[in-house]
C-alpha cells in the first residue's frame, strides 16, 4: 500500500492509543504492539474495513483480523469465496494470501477495551481515505460493524443518513470509482456470534453477494 496509507511505527496522533500502545510494548515486547497495515494488494477490487486491531490479534501479530475468533471466520470464509488461498493458522507466517482483497480497520491502532473515542476514529480516517484513494481497480468495500460503515460513509464523503448500516444492506455510492458498492455486515467477533445476532451464514451470504456482483 502507499505510505500516505499507513501510519508509522510510532504514529503519535492519538495520546491515549499511544499510551496504550507503549504499555503493551512494555509488557509484551515481542508483540507488533503498533499501527496495524493493510493486509492486501493495492490492485485488489475489494477492500474489507474492520473496526480496529484485537489487543492480542492484530496487536500482537501485526496482520487484519489474525490471532483471535473474528479471523477464524473471515479467514474461512474468503478462503471459501476465493478471495484468499493457502490456510490460516492465525499467523503472519502462515503462508496465507488474499486474493483480489484487501484488508485494513477503520483505526489502525488497539484501543483500550477495543473501544476507540470519536476523536481517534476522525484522526485515524485519514489513513482510511488515503487507503481508499490508493485503490484504481476498487469496486467493493465490506464494513464489518458500524463503526467501519459509518467511518468508510464519511471516507467517502457522504451523508450516514442517505447510506444507513443494515446487515446484508448494498449502497451503490458515487465516488472516482466506478460502480463502487458498500456492503454491510455484522462484525464477526465472538460476542456477536455466540450470542447469534451474526451467524456463519449471515455472514457469507455478504461475501456472497460479493462474489456474485464482483464476477457480473
Amino acid at each position: 500500500m502507499d505510505l500516505a496509507s499507513e501510519p508509522g511505527r510510532d504514529c503519535p496522533l492519538c495520546p491515549r492509543l499511544v499510551a496504550f500502545r507503549e504499555t503493551w510494548r512494555i509488557a509484551e515486547p515481542s508483540w507488533h504492539n503498533a499501527p496495524v497495515p493493510t493486509f492486501g494488494d493495492r490492485d485488489s477490487r475489494l477492500l474489507i474495513v474492520g473496526l480496529a486491531p484485537g489487543l492480542r490479534g492484530a496487536n500482537r501479530t501485526g496482520r487484519p483480523f489474525t490471532g483471535d475468533f473474528a479471523g477464524d471466520l473471515l479467514y474461512r470464509t474468503l478462503i471459501e469465496y476465493g478471495f484468499a488461498a493457502g490456510s490460516y493458522a492465525a499467523s503472519p507466517h502462515d503462508g496465507l494470501t488474499l486474493v483480489d482483497a484487501a484488508i485494513t480497520n477503520a483505526v489502525r491502532c488497539v484501543p483500550p477495551e477495543n473501544k476507540p473515542l470519536p476523536g481517534e476514529i476522525r484522526t485515524c480516517r485519514q489513513f482510511l481515505s488515503a487507503t481508499i484513494a490508493g485503490m484504481p481497480r476498487l469496486s467493493a468495500i465490506v464494513a464489518l460493524g458500524r463503526i467501519a460503515h459509518d467511518s468508510t460513509v464519511a471516507a467517502l464523503g457522504l451523508r450516514q443518513k442517505m447510506v444507513p448500516f443494515g446487515h446484508g444492506a448494498v449502497h451503490t455510492v458515487a465516488s472516482d470509482h466506478t460502480d463502487l458498492t458498500l456492503h454491510d455486515s455484522y462484525h464477526c467477533s465472538r460476542y456477536n456470534t455466540n450470542t447469534g445476532v451474526l451467524t456463519p451464514d449471515m455472514f457469507r451470504s455478504v461475501f456472497a453477494e460479493v462474489r456474485r456482483r464482483l464476477d457480473a
